[in-house]
């Protein structure tokens, strides 16, 4: 592969040039050998960030089925050189077969899979790669990927159907606002002209409805500023380490969607340790990587103090306890399984339950949201209308 690259001696003399080889650490270490200090290295498939198109990305799905197809591969006594070539030559995703030809390289020049799949967080996660460590060293990494393969499956499956089943209660508030915005600046002010000109007594429902059409119609800029400002305030604070701390907390105590939030990241915390124990990482190390994908700042700092507890000599379920976004009956599980010898065994019994309730709660929430927002759009729009038509109604009849 060829890299272009930018050094400076140890004179201080700037250099610009070519050099080619197997992948960026050893077009570095190459450098490095010659005395020189490297300012800037790009290989010739790497884009700068104004050119990546912005729709490249590797859905989650697509790493599911790659994991399986390893193990498959795997289980055919396919070497992992031949199995990463196969797999980058047959995917239908530019950027996954870019970065699977990126992982041969660097499994040709001698990094262990795990090394080579860290090098790409975009796509593999620290849990991901961390698994694959403990299968490199356990001798197990067909048996590793399966494990993933199928943990994957279980997140995309309870996140996909979480979110797909907000699509519609968030498509009809969505379309609750567009309507009634075109009421209000459109279609009221023209009415409401034909009302004044009348000379009509108008009602005080009436009244209101044209109070605040105006009150659109003139400062309807001011409030869509307001909004903009607000929406990047909330993506800045979403930047920061206590904005999503904040934030996350909001979500967790949310009116009827903090449970279902809870139990989802409950359903997460449960699986990765129950997949990551079942490989053999050590405790200590399982708690920290579930922590950092977990999701959620609220839960990534309690299972971080759960870290450092366990690592004072406590146990799992007395270090969890002290939380009050750890119910009691997943500390109780947890002790149960302690105390018998069957961790594992607990938490995957904790993930498929939190998993049926967050299904459950989902569908109830949605069951709920539902005719609740299609009444509330109706009588919405039905009310502005009758606050306008009546009046028009006695125009009329007062014509004839």
């Amino acid at each position: 592969m060829l890299f272009k690259y930018k050094t400076v001696d140890t004179a201080g003399a700037s250099k610009e040039g070519n050099i080619e080889a197997v992948n960026k650490d050893l077009a570095i270490a190459a450098l490095q050998r010659r005395g020189l200090i490297v300012v800037s290295i790009r290989g010739d498939d790497e884009k700068k960030l104004l050119d990546r198109n912005i729709f490249e990305h590797i859905p989650l799905k697509d790493i599911v089925i790659m994991s399986r197809q390893i193990a498959t591969l795997f289980e055919a006594q396919v070497s992992a050189l031949k199995a990463f070539s196969l797999l980058a030559g047959n995917t239908e995703n530019a950027l996954l077969a870019k970065l699977l030809n990126q992982v041969v390289d660097d499994v040709q020049a001698g990094f262990p899979i795990s090394g080579a799949l860290a090098k790409h967080p975009e796509a593999f996660s620290t849990f991901y790669v961390n698994m694959v460590k403990a299968g490199e060293e356990s001798g197990k990494l067909t048996q590793t990927f399966n494990y993933l393969a199928d943990y994957l499956d279980r997140q995309y499956a309870l996140t996909s159907k979480t979110r797909n089943a907000l699509i519609y209660p968030a498509f009809v508030v969505f379309t609750f606002i567009v309507v009634m915005s075109l009421m209000f600046t459109i279609v009221i002010p023209k009415l409401t002209q034909i009302i004044q000109e009348s000379g009509q007594d108008i009602p005080v429902y009436t009244k209101i409805v044209i109070a605040i059409s105006n009150f659109f119609v003139h400062y309807g800029i001011f409030v869509l500023i307001f909004l903009i400002i607000a929406g990047l305030y909330i993506w800045r604070l979403s930047r920061s380490e206590s904005g999503k701390t904040y934030l996350d907390g909001l979500k967790l105590s949310a009116p009827l969607f903090g449970k279902v939030f809870q139990k989802l990241y409950l359903a997460r915390l449960s699986d990765n340790l129950e997949t990551m124990l079942s490989s053999g990482i050590p405790i200590v190390r399982s708690i920290e990587i579930t922590g950092a994908v977990v999701g959620n700042k609220v839960y990534e700092t309690i299972l971080k103090e759960a870290e450092e507890a366990v690592k004072a000599g406590s146990s799992l379920s007395q270090s969890l306890e002290r939380h009050e976004h750890i119910p009691p009956l997943l500390v109780s599980m947890i002790r149960v399984g302690e105390e018998t010898g069957s961790l594992t065994q607990i938490l995957k019994t904790l993930s498929s339950f939190y998993k049926r309730e967050v299904d459950d709660a989902v569908d109830t929430l949605v069951g709920f949201i539902e005719p609740i927002m299609i009444v509330a759009l109706g009588l919405g729009v039905g009310i502005l209308l009758a606050s306008i038509l009546i009046p028009i109604y006695n125009i009329a009849g007062g014509i004839a």
